[in-house]
């Protein structure tokens, strides 16, 4: 019997893979719906058709002592991916979101393909399923393509490209953050590390042959020393950044999570308030979820006068042009969030200067950097590597831009659609968020032992928004009052001159 085919896994993803801990397992997990039913053996074909012919998902992570490769899964079974459920009585909202919230404390069956579906064919006057795939098959942006290529709407077809894991290219980068250029020697860590290994001792066996003089050329060693340089300064820039301070919003994780989302706010109105304040759509979004924790956190007592916490934010890595492949390509950028700031122009404002100077940052690719050589060192290394980082930020904010044209699942309408990625290290808090169809959609996944209830949470990213609005809308005013020019007064005493009115034309034969 032939053994399973099998590939290296790129150092990155190794970083991820290992990152399980008890109750966090690394899974991205998403919760989508649809306006009217779908039936269980439309959806079972889908995944069929349209998610197996990406390779990668018949394949299952598998650990040595030089990192881990993806190998076949030589007795894969739909069946064992896809769960067909009933939700309890009424299967509404409340129903599906305590079933997304165990499914996310509920580690993968490490034995087969870490992704599984969970499909609930009657949800309100439809149809709803979660899904959960671990994050060392992909990151967000890689995810929402994959999910692209499941429905009937910007679907694309089947190519030999797509059967090897790798997706049809699209743009990339996210509103407010860009997609920062990324050097050629760091790219090569999203590499399988055979890849790696064999352009080395390509490249070494070049160097022998033409001389090594020629592998000293000094416009190109400059350059990587600079880059180098400046990542290993910005790497240095993080380590002294003060660990968060103590609120409700960090503590001792107890591994069960909780999940809510709350109605969308459109998309549109974001937009035109960042057009009038002359902000980008990420600065009103970031500002909306800074404003959301204040309120929370001064909910519960907790005193937020002056309290600026910390955001890990994934940044996309990927190219303009670069056909998009599964895997991790991002970097993280810890975010100031003005969560004490009441005024909601000053916070939009605040985030506006914040989000300037992350974009001449190189923390990113740094970060790329260091989750590649976490995944080459030993296992019992890794951990507290990301401990340590993990004590910077008080949350996860994931901002994912989906399709604006509604999709369409085995037919039906889309309506609702909802991701959370995962939190690691001693983070328990996660904030999402994802454009869909007009609309912004703002999921919290949380700890249990941190957040009780994050429906209350969730529910604050509307009213926050709209004061944002109600001010914007009054200042707007307010300055084209000012603007406007003032009409001269009459001395006192002085009557309003009355217009001239010609005299009435007569009717003819009147006198």
């Amino acid at each position: 019997m032939n053994a399973p085919s099998h590939q290296r896994m790129s150092s990155i993803d190794t970083a991820w893979l290992r990152m399980d801990g008890p109750g966090s397992p690394m899974m991205i997990v998403g919760v989508s719906a649809t306006e009217t039913p779908i039936r269980p053996a439309d959806f079972r074909r889908m995944l069929e058709t349209r998610l197996l012919c990406f390779e990668r998902f018949r394949q299952r992570p598998v650990t040595d002592a030089m990192g881990a490769s993806w190998v076949e899964h030589e007795s894969f079974d739909l069946d064992e991916h896809l769960v067909v459920d009933d939700l309890e009585a009424p299967a509404g909202k409340r129903q599906l979101q305590a079933v997304a919230a165990r499914l996310a404390s509920e580690p993968l069956d490490p034995g087969r393909p870490l992704w599984q579906f969970h499909l609930f064919p009657r949800y309100g006057a439809g149809s709803a399923w979660i899904t959960r795939v671990h994050h060392c098959y992909g990151d967000g942006i890689a995810m929402t393509r994959v999910l692209l290529s499941m429905t009937e709407q910007d679907a694309p077809p089947v190519s030999a490209a797509r059967r090897t894991g790798r997706g049809p290219g699209r743009r990339g980068g996210r509103p407010g953050f860009g997609t920062p250029a990324i050097p050629e020697w760091l790219n090569r860590l999203t590499q399988p590390t055979s890849d790696i290994l064999e352009q080395a001792l390509a490249g070494g066996a070049k160097l022998l042959e033409a001389g090594i003089h020629q592998a000293f050329h000094l416009e190109t060693t400059a350059g990587v020393l600079a880059q180098a340089g400046s990542m290993i300064g910005e790497f240095a820039k993080v380590l002294v950044l003060p660990d968060e301070p103590a609120t409700p919003l960090r503590g001792a994780l107890g591994g069960r999570k909780a999940i809510a989302w709350a109605d969308p706010i459109p998309l549109a109105d974001m937009k035109t308030i960042g057009h009038a304040l002359d902000c980008t759509l990420n600065d009103v979004v970031m500002a909306t979820v800074a404003g959301a924790l204040g309120s929370h956190l001064r909910e519960r007592g907790f005193d937020t006068d002056g309290l600026v916490l910390r955001a890990s934010t994934p940044v996309n890595l990927r190219g303009v042009d670069e056909p998009l492949t599964l895997g991790n390509k991002f970097g993280l950028v810890f975010v100031d969030l003005p969560v004490g700031t009441r005024n909601p122009l000053q916070r939009v404002y605040s985030m506006h200067g914040t989000m300037q100077g992350i974009k001449r940052s190189v923390q990113p690719p740094m970060t790329l950097l260091a989750l590649g050589l976490m995944g080459f060192l030993p296992a019992g290394l890794q951990a507290p590597a990301i401990d340590l980082l993990s004590r910077k930020a008080s949350v996860v904010v994931s901002n994912v831009p989906g399709p604006q044209a509604p999709l369409y699942m085995c037919g039906q309408r889309i309506s609702d659609m909802h991701f959370w990625v995962p939190q690691s290290g001693t983070i328990g808090v996660g904030i999402s968020v994802l454009t869909y169809a007009g609309r912004v959609h703002f999921g919290v996944i949380a700890d249990r032992n941190l957040v009780d209830d994050p429906a209350a949470l969730a529910e604050r990213f509307g009213p926050e928004f709209e004061q944002l609005l109600l001010a914007a809308t009054v200042g707007a005013l307010a300055a084209r009052q000012a603007r406007a020019p003032a009409r001269p007064r009459r001395p006192a005493g002085t009557r309003k001159p009355t217009k001239s009115r010609k005299p009435a034309r007569r009717p003819a034969g009147t006198t």
